[in-house]
């Protein structure tokens, strides 16, 4: 069965998938999907098909404007019961205060919970949803990102951003007229989500060949056509037409689904996910606001095109590798970590403890891999990453922020990022790969040059 192929709702309906190539059993959590104009007014028949009689609504002060308040309005004229909370913060951080004050106040009466808003809210609810054995369901207010039918919720946990494992909503209510009035920006940061799979495909194939890393073909597929639909609507996008709004929609509600379908976050995100929850971070350590998560995607995107443009013309050396491993001092490695991640320090350092990804050892084997598969790496980054400009030019026409500068990041700051992405997940990415050949401060230092 050819995945790729199937509409969205046919996704859906099959439920599991037992004969992909790949030999992995696919299922997805999400059952039910509304994806148009006007579909909200569908939200009393979803929750009926459903089964749920007394859901808990949650929004802000902002996504209720945009949704909640005629969300509501619709369950009162359906008769349909329900408990509902305002956020008492208009921007809310996915963190531990804010998961916490939703525990405190869940109502025990309510059946699932609805949470209406955007990438924050729908994290906070689905891990709500793992607190409380509930499910949830997703009116969307801006196609602005790629969780809405994932099964992880990205928080911040003692100033870490983590990905934490929550049940996928069982519905999203995604209505085009609502997206397409959503703040510019917002629009720009799904198209910067979009954009991140040329990244996370290539990605997701190299691990596959340098760590063994498990790799479906067919959800590649999937995520990679999805894509395409997204990039060439971007132009219209901007222009809030309602195709062009749905077709993003779409591409980010199959990113979720296909990470479902993987049971990983592979097809949905790499290095330039990390670059984000970086700026995150810090921007939490310090007390800050940072900007919305697709917009810092769509300049990690950028600076990972730069990069592997760079790999593209490497030459990889065995002795280069080799010394850098000898050189290597997981005591100076430790005594380096607040550089780059604060008070969040000792959490990355424990992580590394428990993965040993700096093992001389497993070094060694991934090291011996790259250079039998250097060929086939190459390719990978020839047929999944656009050209640098190419990408430069749709993001700037798209009004899009397309420098760390242009998010207040110093070529400096920006330096830190990218050393940092290869500590903040167990994940093999670019900076992995250029780690493991002996050149990662080499490549930091001439990423900060070219900015």
């Amino acid at each position: 069965m050819n995945l790729a192929e199937l509409s969205i709702h046919q996704l859906l309906s099959l439920g599991q998938v037992s004969d992909c190539p790949c030999g992995k059993q696919h299922e997805t959590q999400l059952k039910y999907l509304e994806l148009g104009a006007g579909v909200l007014n569908k939200l009393p028949e979803v929750l009926q098909k459903a089964g749920y009689r007394r859901p808990f609504a949650i929004c802000d002060a902002n996504t209720y404007a945009a949704a909640g308040e005629r969300a509501l309005a619709l369950l009162d004229g359906a008769g349909i019961s329900y408990r509902y909370l305002q956020l008492r913060e208009n921007k809310p951080e996915p963190d531990e205060a804010a998961l916490g004050q939703l525990c405190m106040q869940f109502d025990a009466s309510c059946d699932c919970i609805l949470a209406i808003g955007g990438g924050v809210i729908n994290d906070l609810c689905k891990m709500l949803a793992a607190a409380t054995g509930k499910r949830s369901i997703m009116v969307a207010t801006a196609p602005s990102m790629d969780g809405f039918a994932s099964g992880s919720g990205s928080m911040v946990v003692g100033g870490v951003k983590v990905s934490l494992p929550c049940p996928c909503p069982i519905g999203v209510i995604a209505d085009t007229e609502i997206m397409a009035a959503a703040p510019m920006r917002m629009l720009q940061a799904g198209l910067g989500d979009a954009l991140a799979k040329y990244i996370s495909i290539c990605e997701w194939r190299i691990a596959h060949l340098v760590t063994g890393e498990y790799y479906c073909p067919e959800i590649a597929q999937m995520v990679r056509t999805a894509l395409k639909n997204t990039v060439d609507q971007a132009d219209k996008l901007m222009e809030r037409d309602l195709q062009a709004v749905q077709n993003v929609a779409e591409a980010l509600i199959l990113s979720g689904i296909a990470m479902g379908l993987a049971g990983v976050s592979r097809p949905a995100s790499g290095i330039e996910h990390y670059f984000s929850h970086m700026w995150e971070m810090r921007a939490f350590e310090r007390g800050e606001e940072s900007d919305l998560h697709g917009i810092q995607v769509g300049v990690g995107t950028l600076l990972a095109a730069r990069l592997y443009e760079w790999i593209a013309g490497l030459t990889p050396s065995r002795e280069q590798a080799e010394a850098h491993m000898r050189r290597f001092s997981q005591a100076a490695w430790e005594a380096e970590m607040p550089q780059y991640f604060g008070s969040a320090a000792p959490e990355i350092i424990a992580v590394e403890h428990r993965l040993k990804k700096n093992d001389p050892a497993r070094h060694a084997e991934r090291l011996k891999r790259i250079l039998a598969h250097w060929p086939e790496i190459l390719q990978i980054i020839w047929e999944e990453v656009p050209p640098y400009q190419q990408i430069f030019d749709l993001m700037k026409k798209a009004g899009m922020p397309m420098m760390p500068a242009d998010l207040g990041f110093t070529p400096a700051q920006t330096r830190e990022a990218f050393l940092g992405t290869r500590e903040i997940r167990d994940k093999y990415v670019a900076s992995s790969l250029l780690w493991d050949l002996g050149l990662e401060k080499q490549f930091a230092d001439r990423l900060a040059q070219s900015l």
